[in-house]
């Protein structure tokens, strides 16, 4: 395969989940907001640099902050290359460049998901459409993983792809809790509870869509310590980090299992990040969670950077 073409499934993979955390942050955070138990987190400045902080914009003075440009620069400004729609834009173009190696079910489904986000109406969205559009969203994303799971053969083309999913969904998912963490800081003057029963623990999360599995599991509240290790930790979670760093190393293993695993090959460099997690422990997180959140995002950079120099370099 060439890799000017492995490289187009690869991120068609990553802006299809990036699309989904996006409008799912985006949806959560904002109506979460107006349920709130505190002043601080039900103001709508203090929301909207939140939205912000999770597509990595976040802005100093929160009073400069307008709702409407901001839903629209997350959503639906395609100047904006973490906005909703440049991420489906450019999925699509990267399957229109791969067309002849995936499904015509496939290939049906993100067009259409494509001409829905560029013909929604801008001042619908920005006015009064944020929940339906952000609905769609996640349910179009959650069928193109189903058309790629179901419609395409389990070979090096559709490990390419989850490889691309798995690693977008770590990434994101460290990203909301990243940016949920900043905000339970931020808000912990306005509770009369410790950060460690924080509000933004609830939020954190429905916005990794993973609230019903983690009251199902632990059967108590959210707080700090059990969030965290239910998203991170847990192996049995398909939105942990855990979860998707096993994948990735499935699928890095399947695209070129005769591959020797070098040290500085992006296999060795997966797979020990994976050993790290698997035997990691939530007290060790505890401990400095603001510098464990940094170093997994700058992992995942290094991996990332890796995959493109030994597959993707044309």
């Amino acid at each position: 395969m060439l890799a000017r073409v492995a490289n187009d499934l690869f991120w068609m993979g990553r802006y299809i989940e990036r699309a989904e955390h996006t409008a799912r942050f985006l949806n959560v955070n904002y109506f979460s907001s107006l349920d709130a138990p505190n002043i601080l987190s039900q103001s709508r400045p203090f929301v909207l640099n939140s939205i912000y902080g999770m597509v990595d914009d976040r802005v100093e003075d929160e009073s400069t902050l307008v709702e409407e440009e901001v839903l629209y620069n997350v959503g639906l400004n395609p100047d904006k290359l973490y906005s909703i729609l440049s991420c489906i834009k450019i999925a699509r173009q990267n399957a229109s460049n791969a067309r002849d190696l995936i499904s015509t079910e496939f290939y049906e489904a993100i067009n259409k998901f494509y001409h829905f986000v560029m013909n929604y109406p801008k001042d619908r969205f920005v006015k009064n459409g944020l929940y339906d559009f952000t609905t769609s969203v996640t349910e179009n994303t959650a069928i193109l993983r189903g058309k790629i799971r179901g419609t395409l053969l389990h070979n090096d083309i559709f490990a390419l792809i989850m490889l691309g999913i798995n690693i977008e969904r770590a990434t994101q998912i460290t990203r909301i809790i990243q940016t949920k963490l900043f905000d339970a800081k931020k808000a912990i003057s306005s509770y009369s509870k410790p950060i460690r029963n924080s509000y933004e623990w609830t939020t954190l999360l429905k916005c990794a869509e993973s609230y019903d599995m983690m009251r199902s599991l632990y059967r108590k509240s959210p707080a700090q310590l059990n969030t965290l290790n239910f998203l991170i930790l847990n192996p049995n979670c398909p939105r942990s980090v855990m979860n998707s760093l096993n994948q990735t190393y499935f699928h890095i293993c399947n695209i070129d299992a005769s591959k020797v695993k070098t040290v500085n090959s992006a296999a060795f460099l997966i797979g020990k990040m994976r050993a790290d997690y698997e035997f990691k422990t939530i007290n060790e997180i505890q401990s400095n969670v603001g510098k464990f959140i940094d170093d997994t995002l700058k992992c995942l950079m290094n991996i990332s950077s890796k995959l493109e120099e030994e597959y993707f370099n044309y």
